[in-house]
């Protein structure tokens, strides 16, 4: 874990985002934090030559119009032409018709490197249609120690199918290239009351891949380590009086402080 932090830290990776309008103040944050550096683009006039200059592609749909549709299309088959990783987040997947159908669009089109959600959104792709909660998880779909096997080998599966790696977040983490998959403990439940972690995760696991491109499952893993683990303390360093904004500024200040053996210390996962 440790050496895929320092890379990270020694490559200062550019990400390109394409990214909500909610969390793109904190996702550009996280990246400065973990020791990448962001661009926010979504114009479809301005994303190829963006991600031409950049590592790495996050791709995230969770305020959706047409126009930011053909950005993360362009945008996304440019980084594929240049052998960059593509990260989908497919907020919201399984809410309406249309992100739904905008995720399976982009699965088709593109070649993802990683595709992070939570696991309703996740079983939404598998399966081609489903409902979740808003952008939360369905509490029926969550990741418990009593369905864990079944969840391992349903997000194998998955990555097989997709040929690419799956990290479903909650509160226990799946994330598998279809042959191992990291089974993560890290994070606090309270992360659930900001919003924005998920995107966070999202651009902050694009420069781990980027600056790690031949550990692409270990990286995501570390990544996922690393958001769980600034969860953790970033809760210990909670005051009276403090609050939910406050706790999102704690967990960027904790990443932002991590160092390698913060992160082999802290990381609690499992390989199977």
């Amino acid at each position: 874990m440790k050496e895929f932090l320092e890379n990270v830290r020694g490559l200062m990776p550019l990400v390109h985002n394409i990214t909500n309008y909610v969390t793109v103040n904190d996702v550009a944050n996280v990246l400065l934090a973990c020791g990448g550096s962001p661009i926010m683009s979504d114009e479809p006039e301005d994303v190829e030559d963006i991600t031409s200059i950049c590592g790495g592609l996050n791709i995230n749909i969770g305020t959706l119009h047409k126009t930011s549709i053909d950005g993360m299309v362009r945008a996304g088959k440019r980084a594929n032409a240049l052998s960059h990783p593509v990260l989908l987040d497919p907020v919201g997947a399984g809410a309406s018709v249309f992100r739904t159908n905008t995720a399976l669009k982009l699965m088709e089109e593109l070649k993802l490197t990683v595709i992070r959600g939570n696991i309703s959104e996740i079983k939404t792709l598998y399966l081609g249609s489903g409902t979740t909660k808003g952008v939360d998880a369905d509490i029926a779909d969550a990741v418990t120690e009593e369905n864990l096997e079944e969840s391992i080998v349903f997000v194998k599966s998955f990555a097989k199918k997709e040929g690419c790696i799956i990290a479903v977040t909650g509160a226990i983490d799946l994330v598998t290239d279809g042959d191992r998959c990291y089974v993560i403990r890290n994070g606090r439940p309270e992360m659930g009351k900001i919003t924005g972690t998920g995107c966070q995760l999202s651009g902050m696991m694009t420069a781990y891949l980027t600056a790690n491109p031949e550990h692409p499952l270990d990286a995501a893993a570390a990544a996922v380590c690393v958001m769980g683990l600034a969860g953790e303390t970033a809760w210990k360093r909670m005051e009276d009086g403090d609050g939910n904004a406050t706790y999102r500024n704690r967990i960027i200040d904790a990443i932002y402080n991590m160092t390698g053996e913060d992160l082999e210390k802290g990381a609690v996962y499992e390989v199977r």
